[in-house]
């Protein structure tokens, strides 16, 4: 049975001024977030879109704006929400020519995301956009190989600290991290074992995984 630890990944909100300077910290806030939430695969894509939705606020509702940046998981997908107070001024997809520098923000979020709207409201609107994530549900984790191996293993080391008639579908978070720490310890103890070095192995492995994220969390 496939044993897998949640993660929490609870919506949060910033208030901001729509102006230019603006977007770059709001670009750094969001990269940052996603890095918690392990979504390092759809940063630049994130990114890219929260960009063109907060420029179409500064473009065409104005500078100086009062806005929100919102983002939360919608079901497996990235939810990027940019609440402003104009009901009229509405986002629209048109076409832009090669040569045309206007045009190409919706245009942007439309090839990027899975799909985007407006919600209009007595006081607000809200343009949105969701991305692709990759994740089986809003609290699973990135399926690449390294994470769905550590997740078997951390399933047969979890039964083992649970009699059978409570074992859960899913182990807690607590449990989870107790089981990893076991395996890496175990591991150390057959590298010891057979005559290797356990402690280069450590080393070794703490550069592997630190390459790895710095990579952009590409484990394969």
């Amino acid at each position: 049975m496939s044993q897998e630890a949640c993660m929490s990944r609870r919506p949060w909100d910033l208030a901001f001024t729509a102006e230019p300077e603006e977007v770059a910290a709001l670009r750094r806030i969001l990269r940052l977030h996603l890095g918690i939430w392990g979504l390092h695969d759809i940063t630049h894509e994130a990114q890219l879109c929260m960009s063109e939705l907060v420029a179409n606020v500064i473009n065409h509702v104005g500078h100086g704006t009062p806005a929100t940046l919102a983002v939360s998981m919608s079901g497996s997908r990235l939810r990027i929400e940019v609440h402003d107070p104009a009901t009229r001024a509405l986002p629209t997809l048109i076409e832009a020519g090669l040569d045309s520098e206007a045009g190409r923000g919706m245009a942007l979020v439309d090839g990027l995301a899975d799909r985007w709207g407006v919600q209009l409201h007595p006081d607000r609107k809200v343009t949105w956009c969701e991305l692709v994530t990759g994740l089986s549900s809003a609290g699973g984790h990135c399926g690449s190989p390294r994470v769905t191996r550590a997740e078997a293993l951390l399933g047969l080391y979890g039964a083992t600290r649970q009699p059978q008639a409570m074992a859960p579908s899913k182990l807690s978070m607590a449990v989870s991290e107790e089981a990893a720490i076991d395996v890496i310890a175990d591991l150390l103890h057959w590298l010891r074992a057979h005559g290797c070095d356990a402690e280069d192995a450590l080393d070794r492995a703490q550069t592997h995984f630190e390459a790895e994220v710095d990579a952009g969390g590409q484990s394969r």
